[in-house]
């Protein structure tokens, strides 16, 4: 019994310590502990060449928006921002992809290292109907609450993949 409770006590000190985290079932159960601060610019590789954009520079590129429903808040939420592909085809990715082309996939992550996978017909209009944006504001306010920047892709049935406070996107090739 007294084996129990000090196995017991000493879990619990570990886990005030932040030793011991469980791993988060969704990115809304991120714990706080593996939190880095959102940071400014937004970085994009893709290979050896990269690129980083401040919130100023994407505020003046063209913007689009997108009415989404957001299954989590149960509701209908607007979002503008610039489309991912507009982001990548600077550093070389193809705004029409075809054959290797289509081997490509973005991860995009979040300051809580949440991340999500798209691959690069998803994010493309040529290929696909959804939209994939860098969201810099929801409904016409700059976003609070989910960081400075936000990945949303219109025509999912819920926001698995939306990534709020974005810090950075990767472009990698499957073998």
């Amino acid at each position: 019994m007294r084996a129990g409770i000090a196995i017991a006590a000493i879990f619990l000190y570990a886990l005030s310590l932040g030793t011991v985290a469980a791993q988060p079932e969704s990115q809304d159960a991120m714990p706080v502990a593996q939190v880095k601060a959102p940071s400014e610019p937004l970085k994009i590789t893709f290979g050896d060449k990269s690129a980083t954009w401040t919130m100023a520079q994407l505020a003046a590129l063209p913007h689009v928006s997108v009415t989404v429903h957001n299954e989590h808040t149960k509701a209908d939420e607007t979002y503008s921002g610039v489309k991912l592909i507009d982001l990548l085809t600077p550093l070389g990715v193809h705004a029409q992809p075809r054959g290797k082309d289509l081997r490509l996939y973005v991860v995009a992550e979040g300051a809580d290292m949440y991340e999500a996978v798209y691959s690069s017909g998803e994010i493309t209009p040529e290929v696909n109907s959804s939209t994939v944006i860098v969201a810099d504001t929801e409904n016409g306010k700059p976003l609070a609450g989910d960081g400075p920047l936000k990945l949303i892709a219109s025509g999912e049935k819920r926001p698995a993949r939306w990534v709020r406070n974005l810090v950075a996107i990767r472009v990698l090739a499957a073998e």
